[in-house]
């Protein structure tokens, strides 16, 4: 009876291992699972996204033929943007050096020669929305923006006010920056890395932190 006993003991045990094994192992799948779908929504890879620089740029985005990741991240979002066919949207979380943007840094955001019918960059808090501040200043165009005489321009991005094109940050924390391209050759859909090279979007430079 005893060994009876104990061989019943092994084989119940043998099959608690197999389950927990089991279990183990589709945890493990539906976790990478779960969290390579997240990151494919949030980030995006080299099939639906172009990042040239600090700027990144979903490639089909608000086109009727876009890809699953890209009509996903964009419901998920809620924002509705205009399609790469007439305009791209740029997005930044960090500077040229890949540090994050943070609100208790100032940074110089530079750049010439854009090649668009119209441009405008706007700071943004971790959230994707516009920073309240007394000055109600939101965001500079290629119609507001101070160009120097040799054609570059210089936004500086700060908690207190500076002089010449000054966009303020508060207390925001976290930053995030959007840069819009209409009707040019930045704005194209770009599709391969060689193509990223040619467009010139300004440089993020972390000037001092507090």
């Amino acid at each position: 009876m005893q060994f009876v006993l104990h061989r019943a003991k092994k084989k119940l045990q043998a099959i608690v291992l197999k389950v927990s094994d089991w279990a183990i192992f589709i945890g493990l799948v539906l976790i990478g699972g779960l969290g390579s779908s997240y990151y494919m929504l949030s980030a995006g890879n080299s099939l639906t996204t172009l990042n040239v620089g600090p700027w990144s740029t979903w490639k089909h985005e608000g086109r009727e033929d876009a890809d699953p990741y890209t009509r996903a991240h964009f419901a998920r979002s809620g924002t509705l943007n205009l399609t790469t066919d007439i305009a791209n949207t740029y997005l930044a979380s960090s500077d040229s050096d890949g540090l994050k943007l943070h609100s208790s840094c100032e940074y110089e955001i530079s750049g010439s020669n854009l090649e668009a019918s119209w441009w405008s960059v706007t700071a943004l808090d971790d959230q994707g929305r516009l920073i309240n501040n007394p000055s109600d200043r939101y965001t500079f165009t290629s119609d507001t923006v101070a160009i120097s005489p040799d054609g570059t321009f210089t936004i500086t991005l700060a908690r207190d006010a500076r002089p010449g094109n000054w966009l303020p940050t508060g207390g925001a924390g976290r930053l995030a920056l959007s840069m819009t391209l209409l009707d040019g050759a930045a704005a194209i859909s770009g599709d391969t890395e060689a193509e990223a090279e040619k467009i010139n979007l300004p440089t993020i430079k972390r000037v001092a932190c507090r």
